[in-house]
C-alpha cells in the first residue's frame, strides 16, 4: 500500500479520494500515494491536517502533519497571511489558524495547538524523545487546468526550528497569531522521494520509535540522532543555474526536475513585488548571487555612511534595524516610501544625532549601495537623481532585499544582525528605548522581556506615611524551580565561569541562567540543557551581553574579546550548544556564521 512522494510532484486531491483510483486528469492521485491498511485517509481540506496518534509500546506518537499551504488565498480574510516557501535555501515560514475573530486564545485554535504540541517534539533535548516526534510533510496548493483548488505540489519534510506570537492586521484591526520557521530536509540520499511506508510504520502501535526510524529519510535520521546542530548541514539546497552541475553540497545529487507546464502554471511561492504599470524595477547590484550568512553581517559592518564633525550618521543604521524589524514582525519586506517615511522619520528625529536633518530618503536611496536594500517601481528616466518630492509623487517600495529578507528570517541570523548595528553604529543610543520602538524589545538582553504589565490602579496618595503603591496585574513567565534546584545541585553552587561558590549564613548561593532567554523574541525553552549555573557578577554579564561562550567553551569579553574563563561542564549536566550559539548571535559573535 502506498507509493512514493515525489517532491516538486503536482498531485490531484479533493475530487476523488478513491485510492484505487491512481491517476486523475495526467496527475497522480495524492490518496493512491498515501493509501494505508491501517492509517485514516490523509485530509487535506485545511492548512493543518492531523493524521492521528497511536499508542505505541514505547509511547504515543502522531504518524505525521500534513501542511498545505495556499498562496491563492493569501491576504484574504479567510487567510491574512503570506506563507513563504524559500525552496533555494531549504525554509518555510508558515503562519497558524488564529484569525481576528476567533475568540480562543492565540495558542488554543486546533492548528496552533497541534504545531505548538509539535514545537515541544521537535525542541526536545535528547535523541528517544525526538524519535517520537512527528515530521511535517509540506505541501502548497497549485493552479492545473486553470482552477487553483484541487492540486497540490509537495515540497518536502520539515522540522520546526522557532515559533514565536505576532501580531497581525486585517482591515485595520490587530489579531495575535503563530509564526512558524520549518527547516525542509535534504532527501537526496532517497533521490528526493519520501517513501510513505515510513508514515505508515509510524501509525504501527507495535513498531517502536527506533523500529520505524529504519523507514526514515536519512536526514530525518540525522536529526533524531543530533538535534537542530545538525540542521545546517541537512537543510534542502537547491543549486543556483550555472553552479556546479545541479549538485547538492555534499552529496553531489541533483534536484527534482519538473516540467515546463510546472513553470507555466504553478504561482511562484515568492510572489514579486508588485509595481505600478510603467515603472521599473532597479536591479540590484552584482554580487547578490548566493548571499551568506557571514556577507551579510560583513556588509552590515562596512556601510558606506556619511559623517559629519567625526560622527558616522544613523540614518542608514536605523533604516536597516527598520527593515529587520520588519521581517521579526512577518511584514511584506517592501513598504512604500510614504509609510517608510512616516515610520522612520520618526526614528531619525528621536535616535538621529541631534545636529542631524530628518532626511528619510537618503538612506530609502542610497542603502542601494550595501546590495542588501531594494527600491522598486522608479521610472527609468527619474533614477539618475531622485528628490523626496520625487518619492512623494511615484510613492516607489524599499526594504530588504529578498535574500537578506530569507535570511533574516533565521533567529540566529537576526539576532546577530541586530547585535552587529547596535554594536557597530548605535553604541551610544538608548538602547531599551530603541528597540522598543522598533518592535524588537528583548534583544537588548539574554532573558528577553519576560513579563507583561496588562492593566495598572495607583492608590490615592497621602500627605504623609508610606510611599504610594499601585496595583499591577503582570503576566509573568513561570520556571520551573525544580530544574533550577537541580542544575545548582549538580555543580554544587560553583559558577561554571568563575568557580565561585558564594557562601551565606546557612548555605550557598548561586544563580541560573538561561542561555536563550524565556522571554520574547527569544521564546527559549525551560529545559535543563538551557541553563547555566553563574555566580551574580557573570549572570548579569551574560543577560547584558558582555560575555559570551565560543564554540570551544572559552569564555571571552564581548568589548574587547579578552579572556573571562573557560566554561566549566558537568557530565549529567549536556548544555545546548543550539542556545548558546543564539546567545553568541546576540551578542554579534556567531562564529559559525
Amino acid at each position: 500500500m502506498g507509493d512514493q512522494l515525489r517532491v516538486g510532484e503536482v498531485l490531484r486531491s479533493g475530487r476523488n479520494t478513491d485510492p484505487d483510483e491512481q491517476v486523475i486528469e495526467g496527475y497522480r492521485n495524492i490518496h493512491h500515494v498515501t493509501a494505508s491498511r491501517d492509517l485514516a485517509q490523509i485530509q487535506l481540506s485545511k492548512g493543518i491536517n492531523p493524521i492521528a496518534k497511536v499508542k505505541a509500546t514505547d509511547g504515543p506518537r502522531r504518524p505525521a502533519i500534513l501542511i498545505r499551504s495556499s498562496p491563492w488565498k493569501a491576504g484574504s480574510d479567510e487567510t491574512p497571511w503570506h506563507d513563504v516557501f524559500d525552496l533555494d535555501n531549504g525554509h518555510v515560514r508558515y503562519f497558524g489558524d488564529h484569525r481576528v475573530d476567533h475568540e480562543v486564545a492565540v495558542g488554543k485554535t486546533p492548528g496552533n495547538t497541534l504545531l505548538l504540541n509539535a514545537v515541544t517534539e521537535h525542541q526536545a533535548s535528547s535523541a528517544e524523545k525526538r524519535a517520537l516526534a512527528v515530521p511535517l510533510l509540506l505541501f502548497a496548493s497549485v493552479t492545473r487546468n486553470r482552477t487553483p483548488k484541487g492540486y497540490v505540489q509537495f515540497h518536502g519534510v520539515g522540522v520546526i526550528e522557532h515559533a514565536e506570537v505576532i501580531e497581525q492586521e486585517v482591515k485595520g484591526s490587530p489579531f495575535l497569531n503563530y509564526r512558524y520557521d520549518f527547516a525542509i530536509l535534504d532527501l537526496s540520499s532517497e533521490d528526493d522521494q519520501v517513501d510513505w511506508a515510513w508514515i505508515e510504520a509510524r501509525g504501527n502501535p507495535d513498531l517502536t520509535a527506533t523500529d520505524v526510524l529504519e523507514y526514515a529519510p536519512r536526514s530525518w535520521r540525522r536529526w533524531v540522532e543530533h538535534g537542530h546542530a545538525v540542521l545546517s548541514e541537512e537543510r534542502r539546497r537547491t543549486p543556483r543555474p550555472g553552479g556546479d552541475a545541479a549538485s547538492h553540497p555534499r552529496t553531489g545529487s541533483r534536484s527534482h526536475s519538473h516540467s515546463p507546464e510546472d513553470d507555466n502554471e504553478s504561482p511562484g511561492l515568492l510572489p514579486a513585488p508588485r509595481i505600478p504599470t510603467g515603472t521599473a524595477t532597479l536591479p540590484p547590484p552584482s554580487g547578490l548571487e548566493g548571499l551568506t550568512e557571514s556577507e551579510l553581517m560583513s556588509r552590515l559592518r562596512n556601510l558606506k555612511v556619511h559623517s559629519k564633525n567625526g560622527r558616522a550618521s544613523r540614518h542608514k543604521p536605523l533604516a536597516l534595524l527598520w527593515g529587520i524589524s520588519r521581517v521579526a514582525a512577518g511584514k511584506p519586506r517592501l513598504a512604500s516610501w510614504r509609510q517608510f517615511r512616516a515610520e522612520t522619520g520618526g526614528l531619525l528625529a528621536e535616535f538621529g544625532h541631534s545636529d542631524s536633518q530628518v532626511t528619510p530618503e537618503y538612506p530609502f536611496w542610497h542603502l542601494r549601495t550595501s546590495r542588501l536594500w531594494d527600491v522598486n517601481g522608479m521610472p527609468p528616466d527619474e533614477i539618475v537623481k531622485p528628490h523626496a518630492a520625487t518619492f512623494d509623487r511615484i510613492n516607489p517600495e524599499g526594504g530588504m532585499t529578498e535574500q537578506a529578507g530569507q535570511l533574516l528570517a533565521d533567529p540566529f541570523v537576526r539576532s546577530q544582525a541586530v547585535a552587529i548595528l547596535r554594536e557597530s553604529y548605535l553604541g551610544d543610543v538608548d538602547q531599551p528605548a530603541l528597540m522598543e520602538r522598533l518592535g524588537l524589545a528583548g534583544y537588548e538582553t539574554a532573558s528577553g522581556r519576560m513579563e507583561e504589565v496588562e492593566d495598572q490602579d495607583r492608590d490615592e496618595e497621602g500627605n504623609s506615611g508610606p510611599a504610594s503603591r499601585r496595583r499591577t496585574n503582570v503576566a509573568r513567565i513561570v520556571r520551573d524551580a525544580r530544574l533550577v534546584a537541580r542544575v545548582k545541585w549538580l555543580h554544587g553552587d560553583e559558577c561554571q565561569v568563575c568557580g565561585l561558590q558564594l557562601p551565606i549564613r546557612f548555605a550557598n548561593y548561586s544563580e541560573a541562567a538561561h542561555i536563550r532567554g524565556l522571554g520574547r523574541p527569544h521564546n527559549g525553552p525551560d529545559e535543563l540543557a538551557n541553563l547555566l549555573v553563574l555566580c551574580p557578577n557573570h549572570h548579569v554579564q551574560f543577560d547584558g551581553l558582555a560575555i559570551y561562550i565560543r564554540c570551544d567553551g572559552t569564555v571571552l569579553s564581548t568589548r574587547d574579546e579578552s579572556w573571562v574563563g573557560d566554561l566549566r561542564r558537568h557530565p549529567d549536566h549536556l548544555i545546548s550548544e543550539d542556545h548558546l550559539r543564539y546567545h553568541r548571535a546576540l551578542c554579534g559573535r556567531d562564529d559559525r556564521s
